[in-house]
Protein backbone atom coordinates (compact mmCIF):
# COMPACT_ATOMS: atom_id res chain seq x y z
CA UNK A 1 0.00 0.00 0.00
CA UNK A 2 1.06 3.24 -1.03
CA UNK A 3 0.65 5.15 3.20
CA UNK A 4 1.94 8.53 1.08
CA UNK A 5 -1.23 8.57 -0.64
CA UNK A 6 -2.97 8.54 2.55
CA UNK A 7 -1.54 11.51 3.90
CA UNK A 8 -3.04 14.83 3.15
CA UNK A 9 -0.35 17.48 2.47
CA UNK A 10 -2.10 21.08 4.02
CA UNK A 11 0.82 24.04 2.14
CA UNK A 12 0.83 27.23 4.46
CA UNK A 13 -0.53 25.37 8.00
CA UNK A 14 0.15 26.62 10.55
CA UNK A 15 1.93 29.51 8.89
CA UNK A 16 2.94 30.44 5.97
CA UNK A 17 5.66 28.74 3.63
CA UNK A 18 5.04 25.10 5.89
CA UNK A 19 4.03 22.18 4.16
CA UNK A 20 1.84 20.44 7.21
CA UNK A 21 1.90 16.81 6.91
CA UNK A 22 -1.67 15.46 8.16
CA UNK A 23 -2.15 12.25 9.55
CA UNK A 24 -5.91 12.34 10.24
CA UNK A 25 -6.49 10.98 6.71
CA UNK A 26 -4.27 8.03 7.01
CA UNK A 27 -5.02 6.83 11.21
CA UNK A 28 -8.97 7.59 9.36
CA UNK A 29 -8.55 5.26 6.72
CA UNK A 30 -8.54 1.51 8.68
CA UNK A 31 -6.80 -0.73 6.04
CA UNK A 32 -3.38 2.09 5.98
CA UNK A 33 -3.63 2.33 9.80
CA UNK A 34 -3.28 -1.31 10.50
CA UNK A 35 -1.03 -1.05 7.61
CA UNK A 36 1.11 1.59 9.00
CA UNK A 37 1.11 -0.42 12.54
CA UNK A 38 1.73 -3.60 11.46
CA UNK A 39 4.66 -2.35 9.20
CA UNK A 40 6.28 -0.54 12.54
CA UNK A 41 5.31 -3.96 15.01
CA UNK A 42 7.02 -5.88 12.19
CA UNK A 43 10.57 -3.72 12.35
CA UNK A 44 10.83 -4.30 16.05
CA UNK A 45 9.47 -8.05 16.41
CA UNK A 46 12.96 -8.80 17.05
CA UNK A 47 14.12 -5.99 19.35
CA UNK A 48 13.31 -7.80 22.52
CA UNK A 49 11.03 -4.69 23.30
CA UNK A 50 9.72 -4.12 27.10
CA UNK A 51 7.75 -0.67 26.33
CA UNK A 52 6.74 1.71 23.66
CA UNK A 53 7.29 5.70 24.77
CA UNK A 54 4.95 7.46 22.69
CA UNK A 55 5.33 11.31 22.87
CA UNK A 56 2.19 13.53 23.11
CA UNK A 57 -0.01 13.62 20.97
CA UNK A 58 0.23 12.10 17.54
CA UNK A 59 2.72 9.27 19.49
CA UNK A 60 -0.17 8.20 21.99
CA UNK A 61 -2.14 7.14 18.11
CA UNK A 62 0.44 4.87 16.90
CA UNK A 63 2.19 3.91 20.30
CA UNK A 64 -0.62 2.29 21.65
CA UNK A 65 -1.50 0.70 18.53
CA UNK A 66 2.47 -0.89 18.10
CA UNK A 67 2.49 -1.57 22.20
CA UNK A 68 -0.80 -3.81 21.34
CA UNK A 69 0.51 -5.19 18.43
CA UNK A 70 3.79 -6.43 20.53
CA UNK A 71 1.96 -7.12 23.59
CA UNK A 72 4.07 -4.45 25.49
CA UNK A 73 3.29 -1.60 27.68
CA UNK A 74 3.18 1.81 26.69
CA UNK A 75 4.08 4.87 28.19
CA UNK A 76 3.15 8.48 27.51
CA UNK A 77 5.40 11.41 27.74
CA UNK A 78 3.59 14.65 28.37
CA UNK A 79 3.65 17.85 28.28
CA UNK A 80 4.38 19.45 31.32
CA UNK A 81 1.57 19.79 33.91
CA UNK A 82 -0.27 16.79 32.69
CA UNK A 83 0.79 13.82 34.39
CA UNK A 84 -0.18 12.94 38.04
CA UNK A 85 2.43 11.04 40.17
CA UNK A 86 5.69 12.01 40.70
CA UNK A 87 7.65 13.05 37.25
CA UNK A 88 11.07 13.52 35.48
CA UNK A 89 11.50 16.77 33.02
CA UNK A 90 13.55 17.41 30.14
CA UNK A 91 13.61 21.07 28.71
CA UNK A 92 15.49 21.02 25.54
CA UNK A 93 15.76 23.91 22.38
CA UNK A 94 13.76 24.24 19.52
CA UNK A 95 13.99 26.71 16.78
CA UNK A 96 11.76 28.81 18.02
CA UNK A 97 12.26 28.52 21.56
CA UNK A 98 12.45 25.78 24.22
CA UNK A 99 9.57 22.90 25.14
CA UNK A 100 9.98 20.44 28.10
CA UNK A 101 8.33 16.94 28.07
CA UNK A 102 7.56 14.98 31.52
CA UNK A 103 7.30 11.50 32.21
CA UNK A 104 5.98 9.58 35.42
CA UNK A 105 9.19 8.65 37.17
CA UNK A 106 8.47 5.23 37.93
CA UNK A 107 7.23 4.94 34.49
CA UNK A 108 10.81 2.75 32.95
CA UNK A 109 12.84 0.26 35.22
CA UNK A 110 16.39 0.43 34.62
CA UNK A 111 17.29 -1.95 32.25
CA UNK A 112 13.89 -1.32 29.93
CA UNK A 113 14.38 -2.04 26.26
CA UNK A 114 12.21 0.57 25.10
CA UNK A 115 10.82 1.71 21.35
CA UNK A 116 9.98 5.35 21.04
CA UNK A 117 7.12 5.45 17.97
CA UNK A 118 5.60 9.11 16.85
CA UNK A 119 4.33 10.21 13.71
CA UNK A 120 7.28 12.34 12.52
CA UNK A 121 11.16 12.79 12.88
CA UNK A 122 11.50 16.21 11.90
CA UNK A 123 14.63 17.69 13.64
CA UNK A 124 14.83 15.40 16.03
CA UNK A 125 14.07 17.83 19.04
CA UNK A 126 11.62 15.90 20.50
CA UNK A 127 12.56 12.45 20.36
CA UNK A 128 16.19 13.25 21.50
CA UNK A 129 14.66 14.59 24.37
CA UNK A 130 12.46 11.46 24.66
CA UNK A 131 15.36 9.51 24.80
CA UNK A 132 17.29 11.10 27.47
CA UNK A 133 14.39 11.18 29.69
CA UNK A 134 14.13 7.15 29.02
CA UNK A 135 17.71 6.94 29.45
CA UNK A 136 17.70 9.10 32.63
CA UNK A 137 15.71 6.69 33.88
CA UNK A 138 17.93 3.48 33.18
CA UNK A 139 15.73 2.79 30.17
CA UNK A 140 17.94 1.78 27.02
CA UNK A 141 16.58 2.96 23.93
CA UNK A 142 16.29 -0.08 21.19
CA UNK A 143 14.32 1.59 18.50
CA UNK A 144 12.75 4.83 17.31
CA UNK A 145 9.78 4.70 14.62
CA UNK A 146 7.84 6.96 12.72
CA UNK A 147 5.47 7.59 10.35
CA UNK A 148 6.58 10.27 8.30
CA UNK A 149 10.43 11.83 8.05
CA UNK A 150 10.95 15.04 6.78
CA UNK A 151 14.33 13.99 5.36
CA UNK A 152 15.93 17.95 4.49
CA UNK A 153 15.78 18.89 8.20
CA UNK A 154 18.13 15.84 8.85
CA UNK A 155 17.11 14.53 11.69
CA UNK A 156 17.81 10.71 11.80
CA UNK A 157 21.60 11.73 11.80
CA UNK A 158 20.84 13.33 15.11
CA UNK A 159 19.50 9.67 15.83
CA UNK A 160 22.74 7.62 14.74
CA UNK A 161 23.13 5.58 17.89
CA UNK A 162 19.87 4.40 17.30
CA UNK A 163 17.80 2.20 15.08
CA UNK A 164 15.42 4.39 12.95
CA UNK A 165 12.42 3.21 10.77
CA UNK A 166 10.33 5.65 8.68
CA UNK A 167 7.24 4.38 7.08
CA UNK A 168 7.08 7.55 4.69
CA UNK A 169 9.65 10.34 3.52
CA UNK A 170 9.11 13.76 2.10
CA UNK A 171 11.42 16.21 0.73
CA UNK A 172 10.45 19.93 2.37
Amino acid sequence: MDLKSKIRVIEGFPIEGISFKDITTLTGDKEAFKVAVDLMVEDLRDKNVDLIVGPEARGFLFGAAVAYGLGVGFVPIRKPGKLPAEITSYEYELEYGKNTLEIHTDAISKGDRVAIVDDLLATAGTVSAAAALIESLGGEVVACEFVIELEDLKGREKLSNYHVNTLVKYDI
